[in-house]
């Protein structure tokens, strides 16, 4: 086992960054650029391709939950490896699906394996392997594999050209194989033996705060997080036809292209300026700067200058939530049972951004683009709120437990 003083080894964080870019991208990114061609081989319209897809993602976040258990039962690593390989398999039934039925089933079963493989599985790698320096890897791991769409949708476009959609997926389910698979195999040596050889953990961030006001401050994460991802779906997935009915044109384009850049940037920021700043903060903040980004945008739309302020604080708010979706529950609760609680947090946000696309429709029809983006951030100002009462509700705890012991001289961060 590990020091728990020492960080991850610099092969298994680029290793770690590698598989994710290669999962995020042969999983996700790659099926809209493929949707077009699926349809017409299937029989098929594109808006039934993408029900599927969501579908998919739906059932994949009621997996997330086992897969973070799984974790925390047999490491991280053990479980990535057997999910990178039966991500391969899955791909390979896409890539041979006869029929629109079949091809939904493929296509579910891969959404449902992803949760053994992206993030939630990689954070809790790290957590498990990475002794005190977690927290930090974890904001390496989201830099590095923050270019997974920047690098798989000219990828997949590009292979297209000369590849049909079947050939790409076969393309892909062997870059799982040969690449994820053996990088998780060396990974889980680290991570078996950690979970083999530590002992129970008290939780590091609320060590002496009752159960009961860690299990409401649970709920009240899922919930913040449960809202973000309602949110960054329904902007992202509208984003440019969002600028355009706004005024903006092709413009709009351009606006969407800030998005990207920025995620990358926050994660930049982060890592050079918020070492020591809290989780709990890190995410108001997070969670402030979208519906702060959504108000710039209707206040001086049609402006395409307040359109990129909107992009960039949009992608600055995402990209920080990547981040605390994997530190918030290591400081809170600390390591024992880390893959379970992040498992749920993946299940809140994903089941929330399945939804998000049809229900944004639906706004959009109903009440018009200006109230549909207004409503959406006065429901994104409740996640800010659902990590304030977090933050305010520790620093209550530790004052309580300061207070109860007599010469104490803590003061709460």
């Amino acid at each position: 086992m590990m020091p728990d003083g020492q960080k991850l080894p610099i092969w298994a964080l680029v290793g770690l960054g590698a598989s994710q870019n290669i999962g995020y991208g042969t999983l996700y990114y790659a099926f809209s650029v493929l949707v077009p061609d699926i349809a017409d081989d299937i029989g098929r319209s594109e808006q039934w391709v993408f029900g599927a897809f969501s579908v998919a993602l739906l059932v994949g976040s009621l997996a997330a939950p086992l897969s973070g258990r799984l974790a925390d039962r047999i490491g991280a690593g053990r479980l990535m490896a057997i999910g990178s390989f039966l991500a391969a398999v899955f791909l390979v039934a896409m890539a041979m699906s006869s029929g629109p039925l079949s091809f939904a089933v493929a296509l579910t079963l891969t959404e449902v394996v992803s949760s053994a493989v992206l993030y939630a599985t990689a954070f809790t790698a790290i957590v498990q392997a990475g002794g005190r320096k977690a927290q930090t890897s974890i904001v390496h791991l989201t830099l590095i594999a923050g270019f997974a769409s920047s690098m798989f949708w000219p990828l997949t476009s590009w292979m297209h050209g000369f590849l049909s959609w079947r050939e790409v997926y076969l393309v892909f389910a062997a870059m799982n194989l040969m690449v994820c698979v053996p990088v998780h195999l060396a990974l889980s040596r680290l991570t078996t033996s950690a979970v083999k050889g530590s002992a129970p953990a008290v939780p590091s961030g609320l060590p002496t705060t009752p159960a009961g006001n860690r299990n409401r401050l649970f709920l009240l994460m899922l919930f913040g997080f449960a809202i973000e991802g309602y949110v960054l779906s329904a902007i992202l997935v509208h984003m440019v036809p969002l600028t355009q009915a706004l005024g903006m044109g092709a413009a709009g384009l351009f606006v969407a292209s800030l998005f990207g850049p920025s995620q990358v940037a926050s994660r930049l920021i982060n890592l050079f300026f918020g070492r020591e700043l809290p989780q709990r903060w890190l995410a108001i903040i997070a969670a402030s700067l979208i519906p702060l980004g959504l108000a710039i945008l209707m206040m001086t739309t049609p402006s395409i200058s307040g359109a990129a302020v909107f992009a960039i604080f949009f992608g600055l708010g995402s990209g920080l939530i990547s981040i605390v979706s994997g530190t918030l529950p290591l400081e809170l609760f600390g390591k024992e049972g880390y893959g379970g609680r992040i498992g749920w947090v993946t299940s809140a946000k994903q089941m929330t951004s399945a939804i998000a696309p049809i229900a944004m429709s639906l706004s959009l029809a109903g009440i018009g683009v200006g109230v549909s983006i207004w409503l959406t951030a006065v429901i994104g100002i409740v996640a800010a709120a659902a990590f304030l009462a977090i933050a305010v509700s520790v620093r209550r705890g530790r004052v309580l437990v300061t207070a109860s012991v007599p010469g104490s001289e803590q003061v709460a961060r």
